[in-house]
């Protein structure tokens, strides 16, 4: 999943039309949070924070400097120790109330939703719900903080295995989910009793931290648990992960910067939680139901532009379908509606800023240079790239080989089982997947042999429950967010003994 990029500073994304009046005002416009107060970043620097699809300023972002992270987690390392020793169903509550808050102002969220980060309405829904599941699933974390009394092999001995919060988490935003991928790390870390300092991307400072941090403010979290920066990734990304204090570092965004961040993490033996880019493949073998890979494969490829880590980059059809597969796709591809996303039926609205919108198409230039034909293309409009459909792609061309992000969607050939497989697994990212087919066991079958973290049978690849295992293999991550396994990221293990009598030393 790509991540905290740089904010556009100047151009339009689209030069006619008239929309609504935009999201309720924010409070605290433009204002990190560090230290309990709502202030301006020390840095002297702004940012104007846009809507794509207009071009229009929504806030004057202040930008944070290493002076504003140092006191965010130095106020964070204070603050821990007073937030883990509340009762669990104080802390419970906190979520419960959270839960509330987002339930009665959704109609607020999804419209910073559309304004700041391109979704549509449809994609903004499907994240508000993504949102508050998540702050459902963490009020259960503060009772599942358990430990365990282990045997000894010492006569009087007993173990006791404590688990407790890990400490203070950083956690790196990007500007894709930007409100449900913050929370989903933000939420786990804060309900175990860990003490937190966000960097937002500079995309979407208010959807990716700002505005999560008023609602946890309402629902009465402690300000100096949470900080929030706002800040360039080349002015703040390397102190963010170089500060002494947080022991877990967890980043959603590109492989490179994932890569990075490990490294630099290592240096001081930091645990790091990481979900990185996707290439996900979509196979579709010929016995499978049409109709039902048709829907999955549009809504797959084409929900928020396809700026997903879980979104569709390859679509595999056995060749006796090939065809016919290829003709019906293209068909639904051409009726999507482009345009405005505050448009109730907008299926795509625009890329998120232009940096990413030249290296889509450069994938596509070069794909294209390779062999690949294009067999649906209209021009872009400012940041509006409507669908383009390669066909006779194969694995080693720009737009299979890398994460496009985009709305392209690359059609492949395979002619049985075995090439479908080896074709799925020639890469070096394994996130999610998905296999359809009417044969239940030949999809377990095929599932199970692919280098993914997750594979959904006769399912679209973005799929994501609050409880469940949430990650990718190879470059595409190290751990998993959501259920047992958050706990597990933001919780250590401390075993204590106790002796009741002299075991007898050996010296």
């Amino acid at each position: 999943m790509q991540g905290n990029e740089e904010p556009v500073t100047t151009g339009s994304a689209h030069d006619g039309g008239s929309r609504g009046e935009g999201p309720a005002p924010y409070e605290n416009a433009g204002e990190i949070l560090v230290g309990g107060v709502w202030r301006p970043g020390r840095s002297g620097k702004v940012a104007p924070d846009l809507d794509p699809y207009t071009g229009e300023v929504l806030l004057e972002m202040s930008l944070a400097d290493h002076s504003d992270i140092d006191e965010a987690y130095q106020t964070a390392a204070r603050a821990q120790r007073g937030w883990a020793a509340t009762r669990p169903q104080e802390r419970r509550n906190v979520f419960l109330r959270a839960a509330r808050i987002i339930e009665r102002r959704k109609e607020e969220i999804v419209d910073w939703l559309v304004k700041e980060s391109g979704s549509t309405r449809v994609k903004a829904s499907f994240e508000w719900q993504l949102v508050h599941r998540g702050m459902l699933e963490a009020a259960t974390y503060p009772f599942r903080v358990d430990g365990r009394i282990q045997p000894s092999m010492i006569s009087g001995k007993e173990n006791r295995v404590y688990r407790q919060p890990v400490g203070v988490t950083g956690v790196i935003a990007p500007w894709t989910f930007p409100l449900h991928l913050a929370n989903r790390s933000v939420a786990p870390a804060l309900a175990v009793g860990a003490a937190v300092v966000l960097k937002a991307a500079s995309d979407t400072p208010v959807t990716g931290g700002l505005l999560l941090a008023r609602i946890f403010e309402e629902a009465g979290l402690p300000l100096e648990v949470l900080n929030v920066v706002v800040g360039a990734d080349r002015d703040i990304g390397d102190a963010f992960v170089d500060h002494p204090v947080p022991r877990v570092i967890s980043f959603t965004g590109s492989t490179a910067a994932g890569r990075h961040i490990a490294e630099r993490a290592g240096r001081q033996l930091k645990r790091v939680c990481l979900e990185l880019g996707g290439n996900s493949p979509f196979i579709v073998f010929d016995d499978a139901d049409m109709d039902r890979a048709l829907r999955a494969a549009i809504a797959g490829k084409f929900l928020h532009q396809g700026q997903i880590c879980l979104a569709i980059n390859r679509i595999l059809v056995e060749g006796r379908r090939y065809d016919e597969f290829l003709t019906r796709f293209v068909e639904r591809a051409r009726d999507l509606k482009v345009g405005d996303p505050d448009d109730h039926d907008t299926a795509i609205g625009p890329i998120i800023n232009h940096e990413q919108l030249s290296a889509i198409l450069r994938k596509v230039e070069e794909s294209v240079a390779c062999g690949a034909r294009a067999v649906l293309r209209h021009p872009t409009s400012g940041l509006l790239l409507p669908p383009i459909v390669l066909a006779d792609v194969t694995n080693d061309m720009p737009a299979a080989r890398e994460e496009v992000f985009g709305p392209v969607a690359s059609i492949l050939r395979f002619e049985d089982e075995e090439q479908a497989i080896r074709m799925a697994n020639d890469t070096e990212y394994g996130l999610s997947s998905s296999v359809f087919t009417r044969d239940v066991e030949r999809g377990l079958r095929v599932a199970r042999r692919l280098e993914a973290g997750m594979t959904h049978i006769n399912d679209w690849p973005i799929n994501d429950e609050p409880h469940l295992a949430f990650g990718g293999e190879k470059a595409s991550g190290l751990g998993r967010f959501g259920g047992e396994w958050a706990l597990e990221q933001f919780t250590t293990d401390h075993w204590i003994s106790v002796q009741e009598r002299s075991p007898g030393y050996p010296v």
